[in-house]
């Protein structure tokens, strides 16, 4: 039973790995397997693709420059993926938490509180939900969380990787719902940007319910 043997903590720890992390072992592709493949065998060829991933590409010693192990470039790769809409964003994006995670702020990733309120189907992060005491919970906890609340495409990770550099800290969904964002490096352009989105967010919600009528 592969479930059973991923969430085994014992299985786990002699991979160096937990129960939160085990899944970052596993790198989404295309694999074949015989029909009768066992759980450990199959857990042992991902050991074989993870080891072949990471040494490619000099993915590893990328992830050895921004100090981060590559259960963390997984997990972090995990929220990005999440955050974002448009593909070619994601270096961007990368770089927003890699420039926080260096200052010591609080990640603040939505969908980080998403995956803490256990709740998939939930289309907006609400003050009570910020409040939710787990690790998972980026609002609360600084860093990143223990494990990956996804499993990122390859291009995620390596969004990551190769993140584009710049300065900027704060994020903000573009006001003409391109799923694009605003960026900033001071809060006070972010509130600007912020509040263009939430302008642009009530004009769309009385069209609707306008058209409701």
């Amino acid at each position: 039973n592969i479930v059973g043997l991923l969430q085994n903590q014992e299985f786990c720890q002699v991979r160096g790995l937990d129960t939160n992390t085990i899944m970052t072992l596993f790198i989404p592709n295309t694999y074949e397997f015989y029909w009768n493949t066992s759980a450990l065998q199959l857990v042992r060829r991902m050991e074989k693709e993870h080891a072949k991933f990471w040494k490619a590409m000099d993915r590893m010693q990328k992830a050895d420059s921004l100090g981060l192990t590559k259960e963390e470039v997984f997990t972090l790769a995990s929220i990005v993926e999440k955050e974002t809409l448009v593909n070619d964003e994601r270096p961007e994006v990368a770089a927003v938490y890699l420039n926080r995670l260096k200052k010591g702020m609080l990640l603040q990733a939505d969908p980080t509180v998403v995956y803490a309120v256990g709740d998939c189907s939930l289309r907006r992060v609400l003050n009570k939900h910020l409040k939710i005491d787990s690790p998972y919970n980026t609002y609360k906890y600084r860093g990143l969380p223990p494990g990956p609340i996804n499993m990122p495409e390859i291009g995620s990770i390596d969004a990551v990787l190769n993140y584009k550099e710049h300065n900027f800290i704060y994020m903000c969904a573009k006001e003409d719902f391109s799923g694009r964002h605003n960026f900033a490096n001071n809060l006070r352009e972010h509130n600007i940007n912020a509040a263009k989105y939430q302008k642009a967010l009530s004009i769309e919600m009385r069209k609707a319910k306008l058209n409701a009528q």
